[in-house]
C-alpha cells in the first residue's frame, strides 16, 4: 500500500498484528510527528452522511488507539463543524477499553453505538493504523471498512486533512469506487482561480473501491487558503457526483 506520510513507529501493543479481512481498503497511515512531544491522528466524522478524517495533534503517546478514539469521543471541533462535519456517536460516550489481538480490535463503549454510521466512525479512526484490519465494538461482529460502503463517500480523501498547511506538489490519496475508477481532482485558489486539475484514475472501480494517489501543483511561493475538491463526473450529464472538498492552507 501506497504510504503518503512519514512514519512513525508504532508500539508493541499494535505491532505485528496479522491481516484481517477488509484491511486492503485501508489507506494503512500511521501516526506522524508534528514537532514538540506531538503526534497527529485521525478522527473519523460524518458529512452528509458519510465518513471523512480530521487530523489531531495530541501528546506523543504508545496508546494510539485509545488517543485516536478519545478525539473522536470529543466531537467535531466549531471549525470542523464549520465545513459541515457532525458526528453519529452519543454525547456523553465514554471509552471503556480497547485491545488489539490478530489484527482485531476490541473496543467497549459506553454507551454502546448501535447506529451503522457511528460503527463507521469508530471503525474507520481504528483502521488507519495497518495493523488494525477489523474492530468488533463490545460483543458485536469484527467489522471493516467494507462493512460500511453504505457510510463511505465515493471518493474519501485521506490526504491531505482538512486546515493543513501543504506544499507544492500537494499530496492527494484515499480510496474511491467511481465508474471506470475515474474522477475529477483540482486545486482552487480562494479568490476561484484553478491552480490545477486533472483525472485521476484509482486501481479499482465500478462497484469495486480501489486506492489512488495523486498530486496537485500551485505556483512557488504562493500562499494562502485554498480547497482540494475531487467528484466524479456524471456518465449521463457531466454534471459532479459526490463532490468533496478539503480546505488547506497553501505554504508558498
Amino acid at each position: 500500500m501506497r504510504r503518503i506520510l512519514p512514519t512513525l513507529v508504532l508500539v508493541a501493543a499494535l505491532a505485528g498484528c496479522g491481516g484481517a479481512k477488509n484491511s486492503t481498503q485501508s489507506t494503512g497511515t500511521e501516526p506522524t510527528t508534528t514537532g514538540a512531544g506531538t503526534i497527529l491522528l485521525r478522527a473519523y466524522f460524518i458529512r452528509d452522511g458519510k465518513v471523512g478524517p480530521v487530523g489531531r495533534a495530541v501528546p506523543s503517546t504508545q496508546a494510539v488507539a485509545a488517543a485516536a478514539l478519545e478525539q473522536l469521543l470529543k466531537g467535531p471541533s466549531s471549525a470542523e463543524a464549520g465545513i459541515g462535519l457532525t458526528t453519529s456517536i452519543p454525547s456523553g460516550t465514554t471509552l471503556d477499553g480497547v485491545s488489539i489481538a490478530d489484527g482485531v480490535a476490541t473496543v467497549t463503549l459506553s454507551p454502546e453505538p448501535t447506529a451503522d454510521a457511528a460503527l463507521a466512525q469508530v471503525v474507520y479512526t481504528l483502521t488507519q493504523f495497518p495493523t488494525v484490519g477489523s474492530v468488533r465494538v463490545g460483543s458485536g461482529k469484527a467489522v471493516g471498512r467494507a462493512d460500511f460502503e453504505a457510510e463511505t463517500p465515493r471518493i474519501l480523501v485521506e490526504t491531505p486533512l482538512p486546515f493543513a498547511t501543504v506544499t507544492s506538489p500537494v499530496g492527494l490519496a484515499g480510496t474511491a469506487d467511481t465508474f471506470e475508477a475515474n474522477f475529477m481532482a483540482e486545486l482552487v485558489a480562494a479568490d476561484g482561480t484553478v491552480l490545477d486539475k486533472h483525472f485521476v484514475t484509482a486501481t479499482a472501480g465500478s462497484g469495486t473501491r480501489g486506492t489512488y494517489a495523486t498530486t496537485l501543483a500551485f505556483p512557488t511561493g504562493q500562499t494562502g487558503s485554498a480547497t482540494a475538491k475531487v467528484w466524479e463526473p456524471s456518465a449521463e450529464n457531466g454534471q459532479p457526483l459526490g463532490t468533496v472538498e478539503i480546505p488547506v492552507q497553501l505554504g508558498g
